[in-house]
This record gives C-alpha cells, sequence and structure tokens, in this order.
C-alpha cells in the first residue's frame, strides 16, 4: 500500500521531513486532511459519469482534434501512450484564456476549452473542483520546498499563470470473455509531464499501478477521503533529481469494472523555467537522462513533448510542419 500523509501534518518540521522521506523512496502517496468537501468530490464524479453517458454525437462534437490547443474529447482509442492506443476515453481541460497571437511551440497551448452543449453543468464543476484543487496544491508544493531546505515561497514566480491540465476520463468495463488483442492498456507507463498530480478516483475501481524501484509494480487502489498524489517531472528538475517522477500505468485486463478518474496536473507558467533548489553541498545532479523522453527545464516545452507524442492527429491537422519527438 502507498504510504499516508496528512496535509494538516505538513505545517510541522516533523510532518515535512516524512513528505520529503516518501517522496524519495516513492513519489506517490495518499492525501488526506485536504480539506476539499466530499460533497464537491461527489459532484465531480456525477458529472463525468453523466458526461460519458452523453449520445457519442454530443461529445464528438468537441472533439480534441477541433481544437489547436490540445482541449477536448476523445473517444476510447484517441491517445497514446509509448506508441500504443490507451483503452479509455477522456476531455481534456485547461485553464480557460484568449489564445496568444502569432503564438508559436509551447504557447500555442494556452486557448478555450471546448464544452458539450448538452451538459453545461460540467463547466460549473469543473471551475469549483479546479478551485479547490489549486488550494491544495500550493500548499503541498510550498511544503516540498520547505522540506528541501528553501523558503516556502520558492516557487511562487514560476507560477504567475499557472498551465494546469484536469482530465476527466472513463476506463470502460470488459468483459470477462473479452480477447481483445490490442492488450490491457488503460493508459501505458509513463511519468507526468508536470510539478505534482493530484488523483480522485472513483471508489471500488482498479488499475492503477505504480513502478517500484526494482521495476515491480504495486497496486494504488483509491482510498476513502484521500487523493492520489504523485511528482511530475517538474518536481523532478527542480531538485536536481532529489525527488524523482514515478512512472505508473492503469491495466484494464478482462473482467475490468469500469473506471472513472479525474487527475488535476498542477504545472508553472508555459513559459516558466522552473526554478531548482541548490543540492546539498558535495551532492551531484542525478536528474534522469532518458533519450526517448529528454526532461526539459521550461515546462511549456516538457508538456509540448507529450501532449504531441499523445496526439498525433492534433499535431497533424493544426501543426503538419512540427517534428515530434519519437513516441
Amino acid at each position: 500500500m502507498l504510504p499516508l500523509i496528512s496535509l494538516a501534518d505538513l505545517d510541522t518540521p516533523d510532518g515535512r521531513d516524512r513528505l520529503a522521506e516518501v517522496s524519495r523512496t516513492v513519489g506517490f502517496f495518499y492525501l488526506t486532511d485536504h480539506g476539499v468537501p466530499v460533497t464537491l468530490q461527489e459532484q465531480i464524479i456525477d458529472t463525468a459519469r453523466r458526461f460519458f453517458a452523453l449520445p457519442q454525437a454530443e461529445k464528438d462534437a468537441i472533439a480534441m482534434v477541433n481544437s489547436p490547443h490540445f482541449r477536448g474529447y476523445n473517444r476510447v482509442g484517441g491517445e497514446l501512450t509509448n506508441g500504443r492506443v490507451d483503452r479509455r476515453e477522456q476531455i481534456d481541460i485547461a485553464p480557460d484564456r484568449d489564445p496568444i497571437p502569432d503564438a508559436t511551440g509551447p504557447l500555442r497551448l494556452q486557448g478555450r476549452n471546448q464544452w458539450p452543449a448538452a451538459l453545461p453543468e460540467l463547466k460549473t464543476a469543473v471551475a469549483a473542483y479546479q478551485h479547490e484543487l489549486a488550494r491544495v496544491s500550493r500548499t503541498l508544493l510550498s511544503r516540498w520546498a520547505q522540506a528541501l531546505g528553501a523558503a516556502p515561497d520558492f516557487f511562487d514566480d514560476a507560477f504567475a499563470l499557472p498551465a494546469t491540465l484536469m482530465k476527466v476520463v472513463r476506463y470502460p468495463a470488459r468483459p470477462a470473455d473479452d480477447a481483445d488483442t490490442a492488450g490491457d492498456q488503460g493508459v501505458g507507463a509513463h511519468k507526468d509531464s508536470g510539478v505534482l498530480t493530484v488523483l480522485l478516483a472513483q471508489e471500488g475501481s482498479s488499475g492503477l499501478q505504480v513502478e517500484r524501484t526494482d521495476g515491480t509494480w504495486i497496486e494504488a487502489p483509491p482510498q476513502p477521503g484521500a487523493f492520489i498524489v504523485n511528482i511530475g517531472e517538474m518536481l523532478e528538475i527542480a531538485t536536481d533529481g532529489r525527488l524523482v517522477a514515478t512512472r505508473h500505468r492503469v491495466i484494464t485486463p478482462p473482467g475490468s469494472p469500469e473506471r472513472l478518474s479525474i487527475p488535476y496536473f498542477y504545472a508553472p507558467s508555459l513559459d516558466a523555467v522552473m526554478p531548482r533548489i541548490p543540492l546539498p553541498d558535495g551532492q551531484a545532479s542525478s536528474v534522469t537522462a532518458d533519450p526517448d523522453n529528454p526532461l526539459f527545464d521550461t515546462y511549456g516545452l516538457n508538456t509540448w513533448k507529450s501532449r504531441t507524442r499523445a496526439h498525433p492527429d492534433v499535431v497533424a491537422r493544426w501543426y503538419p510542419d512540427e517534428v515530434v519527438a519519437r513516441v
């Protein structure tokens, strides 16, 4: 089982020491005492369920391929991880801002969301939920800074205009006799490109797995009243590898029940260079060096890498001359 951390305990030195230790050794934990009302969690899960129950034509009307900003809906099989199809449907939502005129590269990610006309309450529910998750994320990041010897406001300047991302995801149930040869990949093994992720998953669901340092996988089922939190690549960069983003995946083998999950990816401004907390004397940087997954200290570049790999159809429609890193 993943470690359990109380957000309230992080106000104490002992609590922050434990946060640092769990972050160094596991990179994933259950977060309790976060103050997000249960009613709000239930509301966003219920609204997600109603969104996925809409007629297919209503969902397809806001297909991501229609958005140059990588916003909107993808059918099952509409996203790739490691070059393979993910068995999930989802809607991607980011801050609703005017597009940047004549933007190039990652700045093209800023823009407007697409919302389903048949479910206007989705926008309202998402706004209320994002407000609470931003509070939790700001607190966590401040406590991480303190745990590593920096001031609590160390990261504030980089987050002047956060480029958060929220996904509302459904992994369909699979009959026990489903012999689909596409495999069991709900979402393939990956690291998150932002700073931290706060995940709400439907109680009773299964499939999320976290990779241990020895390469084996452990289950991370939802726990009542708790979010699942993990480190992203930008926090690994900010700590020069003292904290390492952990690979994780969702598997959906035959017999799997439906799974609803809502990950909230907290991230700095698109053009922000992630500030680095100085290493202790004598300690060398150990940021992961993976030629198949280079890490960029400017957040926009790091997430552009991930978005273009995952959605080649959007790239083909809007940015046909874009050179995309190997998936």
